[in-house]
């Protein structure tokens, strides 16, 4: 089983998912032989086809330590929905430590980031094992985007720009601001950013970049992306950490989000607030409830009587 996979790998571990789910076929060939003209149609346009969720990279950030209770429940939940794509190709074994330190955190995003650049694939998205990714809601969001555009979206954990000191020549130092989007809470970046974040982020200089301003890896994304590229992060109240009141979503607001989350939060069990199948002793992340609702023709969803 997958489960057993995961728990069987030693050291920190870094689950790099790349999401085929309700994929649309593009059914018309982009190859010069394949193209027809149509009377009537405008002749084909020389941007990319249609994205689809095949096109985003999804990078699970874990630990060893949260392999059973995290990872399997992800596994049950939205990630089962790509099952077929969860294979050992897709775990990354990086080394890094399992201290929740700055480096530690650094070293695994510097593992994401340097391989979504080696994937090809046109959007990189950062979640953590406590978060639940509604794949229809994401693609909605990413489709909205020209391609065009340098993107950087997520939520800014703070409602003001974080502080930075940055060192200079000559031993002095200058004072910078900007926003960034928590990693508690998941952000994506598409290919075209991500590229140019490059001679700042890939290998080992995304931990030398962290470093430098003594920030963790979600502060660092932001700090490259807006003090070094002139980029902007792209607010999107769709994704949540567990360090927000997650209560205080509507059941029918919850089918609309990218991304949610549980945890413990100022000492108290933080969830979403969600109506069964399952009671909150079976299910205290309320994850396996939220999965029923969006997929019910799960095999372990409770049947509603008609």
């Amino acid at each position: 089983m997958q489960c057993r996979l995961l728990r069987g790998l030693a050291g920190a571990l870094l689950t790099l998912l790349c999401t085929g789910l309700l994929s649309l076929r593009y059914h018309l060939s982009l190859s010069p032989k394949g193209v027809q003209e149509t009377p009537g149609l405008s002749p084909p346009s020389p941007w990319p086809p249609e994205l689809q969720l095949k096109d985003v990279f999804i990078a699970v950030k874990t630990t060893r330590t949260f392999h059973h209770s995290r990872l399997e429940l992800l596994l049950d939940t939205w990630v089962s929905r790509t099952r077929e794509q969860v294979t050992r190709p897709h775990l990354v074994v990086t080394n890094c430590s399992a201290e929740h330190s700055h480096p530690a955190l650094s070293c695994k995003m510097a593992a994401e980031l340097d391989a979504f650049l080696a994937s090809g694939l046109r959007w990189f998205c950062h979640v953590d094992d406590d978060n639940y990714v509604n794949p229809r809601a994401l693609l909605k969001l990413l489709k909205a985007f020209p391609w065009t555009l340098d993107v950087y979206i997520g939520r800014p954990s703070l409602n003001r720009p974080i502080h930075a000191s940055e060192p200079r020549p000559h031993n002095r130092t200058r004072l910078v601001q900007f926003w960034f989007a928590t990693g508690g809470a998941g952000f994506c970046i598409n290919r075209k950013l991500a590229l140019k974040m490059a001679p700042w982020a890939s290998g080992p200089r995304f931990v030398d970049t962290s470093a430098l301003i003594r920030l963790p890896d979600d502060c660092t994304v932001g700090y490259i992306i807006e003090c070094k590229l002139g980029g902007h992060l792209q607010p999107s109240p769709l994704f949540h950490s567990h360090l927000e009141t997650l209560q205080l979503l509507g059941a029918a607001q919850l089918l609309k989000q990218v991304t949610l989350s549980y945890g413990v939060f100022e000492g108290k069990l933080n969830v979403i607030k969600l109506q069964g199948p399952f009671s909150s002793e079976e299910d205290p992340s309320r994850f396996r409830s939220l999965h029923c609702l969006l997929y019910p023709d799960t095999p372990w969803c409770p049947q509603l009587a008609a």
